[in-house]
Parts: structure tokens; sequence; C-alpha cells
């Protein structure tokens, strides 16, 4: 069973893939076709991927990978392969889980759109890419599906093309994420050059293993940092994550595949993917990369929670919040805790999507109202929503006990407490616990409690098909949590493949009650300032400069603007100058000089070479005829001209004597 799955692994991205061209060629009107075709083909990859994460049960470390030749060039052979461990296999299920739900849920949400049927060939297409990231074993192939997963996120973002705003972000995301791609593709170049193989498994030779990892030596940092780069650009690290923010112009459903299943996630798992080379010459678990990796994610996590604080759109909330999250999962991958992370990023994708979905039931049941100021008392108006919102707002807050976001968390501060370049790192990760806590009960109070505002005035909770969905990710959030628990870290030990053992009193632990403490505090103080806000924010009305900085997303979008965007503009229009007045007078003036010489070299060509030429051969022609008239036949005459000529060459001889 496990070898079969292991050949036909590249099944499970190949059916969404395959469902995705067929969507493409219905007719607009097979809309219930489309959505049956995107779901089937989410459902049979669902189901391999069980089947795929069932043999890494077996085995503590298992791993099973197919290679095979892809193409060859001189004396190089280029082959690529696919690998199931329990890395691949977790995200495996929870991309096409999460993406199930979100399928379902995008047949209500986009029911009136009348490009149905191309939304659910992008869905498809989405995930088919994605799943084919975390299944490859090779650096190119896992590149490829990269660039794909890129592709399906402009189409997706930009979906609704009618609107300036969602083409804007569309090529946003698009161009910002290329940024960090070349230095990607640069660390690629690299590695292949230096390992000679772009596998990560093959035996004891792929460029994961001693052998290969022997290989690269010193470079290794360097080639971590380029990798890092498109990891940033995908993960929407500073200063690479502007485009996270903007892409909630896609329909919500995207956002909520984006955010949770798909794209975002690529970034994380590829620097838990290829760790061996962040990690090659660490002392004390700390190396130049890893420590670059956890600044930005510290710095990340921070900034994006505050200015969390002072959004009012209900989808960039959450867009910085996960932001804010996949900092703090940089930072546990950096500091060594690279089960916590992928545990976090697990996690992540339920209660994510869980949230973004939501909000989309927010926006539907309030007629495509996003702003939190223009809603409040949905809670009686929509009790499911409501429901399941508050489950994934606690889950992400990090409640304890319940709630899988809590263990976590719990896990990434302990990874982060006992690293040891630094403890700032630990601190203000202890910060953003609080602002996460804060900003999330903000967006609760606004939305669900207090008194009826304009969009809330006929607002209706979603249709069944909507809901369930939410239903499902609630129930994951929280049922998640059993295999998170420190009493048994079953998760952590299955990721790590370290033994795990039940022990009730791990649960007792000062990090527990740290994190109770700070979730608590940040709840409390979101009830403190927000239980009586109205149209204006009390942090406006305390702080407006601090409030307005915030909510301006620090002027970071301005900065670029006039730095980055100023000089590509400037470099544009020289270029313009420079191609228009200098290069091509250059070119007109070389052009001249070629036609002058090309007169000069016909007038030598004709009138010299050609009249010496002409001449030379009159003249030879008359001197034949000249000489030919003095062949008469006669040997008389000839005598006696070789008598004269010998003659006067005695005459010669007796002169010169």
């Amino acid at each position: 069973m496990s070898s079969w799955i292991v050949t036909y692994l590249w099944l499970i991205p190949a059916v969404p893939l395959a469902a995705s061209l067929v969507i493409l060629m219905l007719a607009n009107s097979r809309r219930t076709a489309s959505a049956a075709l995107a779901i089937f083909g989410q459902v049979v990859a669902l189901t391999m991927a069980v089947a795929a994460f069932l043999p890494t049960l077996q085995t503590p470390g298992y791993r099973a990978f197919h290679n095979f030749t892809w193409f060859t060039f001189g004396e190089q052979t280029l082959r690529i392969g696919w690998v199931i461990d329990p890395l691949a296999a977790a995200m495996l299920v929870m991309i096409t889980l999460v993406g199930l739900c979100i399928f379902v849920f995008s047949i209500g949400y986009m029911a009136k759109d009348k490009n149905f049927t191309r939304f659910f060939a992008y869905l498809s297409f989405f995930s088919a890419a994605m799943l084919g990231v975390v299944i490859a074993n090779s650096l190119l192939l896992l590149f490829v599906c990269w660039e794909l997963v890129g592709l399906a996120s402009y189409l997706l973002i930009g979906f609704w093309i009618h609107k300036p705003s969602a083409a804007a972000a569309a090529k946003k995301a698009f161009i910002t994420t290329r940024i960090g791609d070349i230095g990607f593709f640069l660390g690629i170049l690299w590695l292949y050059g230096r390992s000679g193989t772009l596998l990560f498994y093959d035996h004891g030779n792929g460029c994961l293993e001693n052998a290969g990892l022997l290989l690269v030596g010193a470079s290794a940092t360097f080639i971590a940092l380029l990798i890092f780069c498109g990891a940033a650009g995908k993960s929407g690290q500073f200063p690479l994550h502007v485009w996270l923010p903007d892409a909630m112009e896609g329909p919500t459903p995207v956002s909520a595949l984006i955010h949770a299943a798909t794209m975002v996630a690529a970034g994380v798992f590829l620097v838990a993917r290829v760790y061996p080379l962040f990690s090659l010459g660490a002392i004390d678990g700390v190396t130049p990369s890893l420590t670059v990796v956890v600044w930005i994610g510290v710095v990340t996590a921070l900034m994006a929670a505050l200015i969390a604080l002072a959004q009012a759109d209900i989808k960039r909330i959450l867009a910085y919040s996960t932001v804010s999250q996949l900092g703090l999962m940089m930072v546990s991958l950096g500091v060594g805790g690279v089960a916590a992370g992928i545990m976090h990023l697990l996690a992540h994708g339920f209660f994510k999507a869980l949230l973004f979905l939501g909000s989309g039931s927010v926006i539907h049941g309030c007629h495509e109202e996003q702003d939190i100021r223009n809603m409040g008392g949905l809670r009686r108006l929509m009790p499911v929503t409501f429901l399941t919102y508050a489950i994934g707002m606690m889950t992400l807050s990090g409640v304890p006990l319940f709630f899988s976001g809590a263990w976590t968390k719990e896990e990434i501060l302990h990874a982060t407490a006992h690293w040891p370049k630094s403890s700032v790192p630990y601190y203000l990760m202890l910060a953003g616990v609080v602002l996460t806590a804060l900003y999330m009960t903000r967006q609760m109070i606004y939305v669900f409690f207090g008194d009826k505002r304009a969009a809330s005035e006929h607002a209706h909770e979603s249709p069944r098909v909507m809901t369930m969905p939410l239903i499902v990710l609630a129930v994951c959030a929280i049922v998640f949590s059993i295999a998170l628990t420190p009493a048994w870290p079953w998760l952590h030990g299955y990721l790590s493949g370290e033994p795990a053992h039940f022990e009730i009193g791990q649960l007792i632990q000062p990090m527990l009650f740290l994190s109770l403490a700070l979730v608590a505090g940040g709840i409390g103080l979101g009830v403190l300032f927000y239980r009586k806000a109205g149209a204006t924010d009390p942090l406006a009305q305390a702080q407006p400069a601090i409030f307005r900085f915030l909510e301006n997303k620090m002027w970071l979008d301005e900065f670029y603007a006039r730095t980055v965007l100023a000089f590509a503009h400037f470099a544009a229009r020289f270029s313009d100058v420079m191609d228009r007045y200098f290069w091509d007078s250059l070119v007109r003036a070389l052009a001249g000089v070629g036609q002058l010489f090309g007169i000069l070299s016909s007038h030598f060509d004709e009138r010299g070479i050609n009249s010496g030429v002409d001449g030379a051969t009159t003249g030879a022609r008359g001197l034949g005829r000249f000489i030919a008239a003095r062949h008469s036949g006669q040997i008389q005459t000839y005598l006696r001209a070789a008598g004269v000529g010998a003659l006067a060459l005695l005459i010669l001889y007796a002169w010169l004597a």
C-alpha cells in the first residue's frame, strides 16, 4: 500500500489540476457541473492525502521518495521526484481538508457571480499548485509549482478585474513576490553549482543529506538567505509583506485560501523543508541565516499586530493578523523550534480559514459591507457565524486548554525563551500575544456586540452551504488541540520523529499560566477600551497621531512609493530619454557613418578599382592584338628578330663591361 502511494503521489495535485482544465472548457452556464468537478477533485485529493498520511504513522521519521530522470543535456542528467514524510503528509491533509471547506463555502458566496465557473477552475488550479509544492522532492520541481502558486494568486486576487483596485492588488502581489523569487532562483543555481543536484533526498546523495551538505560547505549561509528571499515574499515577511493586505481585493474564499491553506503557507513550509541548509554548521542551534530569520520574523510579527489595531476593514484586520502569525512561525523556525512552527502553521490553517470564511459570512449577511464601524449587534442576527467566529477568535488569541492556537503558541514561546543568542525576541513575542488578543477583541466587539449600526439593520444569517464549512472548521480548531497538548505531544513527536508519552502533569507549566495571563490581559484591555466604542475609535481619540500612523500602515506603502517606486519611475523615464535622444541619435549617427563609408566604398569601387581593372584589361587586350599582329608564321621573321635581340644584348654587355 505505502509503496503504491509513493509511486503515485503525483496524482494528489494532478487530480485538482485535471478538474481545473476540464472546468475551463465548460460554458459559463454549467455552474453546477463546475462546482461538482472542483469539489470532487478536492475530495479525491483529500482521500489520497489521508492514504499517504497513514504510512507515516508506522515508523518514527518515516520518509519515502520516488525519483526519475526528467531530461538529459550533454553529460548532465536532471532528475526530479516527490517525497512523503511527516512534514509533507501533515501539510497534504491540512491543505486538502481546508481547501474542501473553502470550495463548499464558495458555492454560496459566489452564487450570483457571472464568472462562477471560471472561479472554481482557478480554485482547483491554486490547490493543485500548492499540493505540488508540498510533495516535491526536488528544489526545481518545487520552484516550478511555486511559480504556479504565484500565477494562481494573480488570477484570483484580480478575479474581479473590473475593479481597478483588484487589478492593482493582483499586479502588486505578483511583482512583489517575484522580487523574492529572484533571490530564490539565484539560491537554486548556487546550490546546484555546489552540490550538483537539486534532489532533497536521493539515498544519501541529496542536497539535504550529508554528502550534499558537505559539498555546499561554507556557501550554505548565502544559499539559505537567498532561498529565504523567496520564502519572505510568499509568506509576507518584512519588507515584502505589503502585497498581502491588498490581496483582500479578491473574493473572500480566495482570501481564506491564500491566508490559510496555500500561498502564505508555502514560505514557512519551504524554510522547514530546507532547514538542514539553514542549520548547517550551527553552534548551539544558531547560524547567521537562522538569526536573520528570527529578527525578520520578530519585526514582521510585532509590526503587523500593531497595524491591525487601527484597521477598520474586517478582512484587512485578519490579513495583518496572518502577517503577524507568519512572523511568529518564522521566529519559531529560526530559534530551532521547527516542529512548533509547523504545528502552528497547521493549526493556523484551520482557524484562519474559519475566520476568513466567517468574515465572508458577515459580509454576505451585511450586504457586502466590510467596515466594522458600520456593523454591531450581529450575534443575535447571525448566531452560527457568531459562535464559530468566536471559536476562531479565541483560537487565534491563544485562549488556553480547548483551542489549538494556545498550545502551538506556547510551544513557540517555549522555544524562543531558550534561544541562546538573545532574549529580546521572547519578550517581543509576549507583547505580540497581548496585541493579538487586543485587536481580535476589538473586532469582535465592533462586529457582534453593541448596538446595531447601518449595515446591521437588515443583516441575516448565511445559507447552510456557507455555515456548514464554518462548523467543520470550528470543530477542527478545537479537536486539533488534542494532538497538541503537552500532556500528549503526539503531533510534536510525529513531526520531529521523537516518541510521545502521555503525562498529565505536563499540563501544569509556568508558560501556560503566563499565556493565560497575557491573553486575559489583551482581552481585558479590549473590553475596557472598546465596550462603548462608537464610530470613532477610542485609540484615535486618545492618541490620534499614533492611530493615524498605524491606520496608514506605518506609511510603508508611501515610503516605497517615494523611494523604490520613485527610483523605478525615474529609471524608466531616464531610460526612455536615453533611448529617444542618446541611443537613438547614436544609432542614427553610426548609421550615417556607415552610409558615408558605403558611398565612398561605392565610388572607390566603381571609379577606382573597376576603372583600373577595366583599363588594364583593355591594355592587355591591345598588347595581345599588337603581339598577335607580329606573329606572321614565317620562320625568317622570327630568326631576324632573334638576331636583332642577340645583337642588342651583346652591345649592352660590352657597354656595361
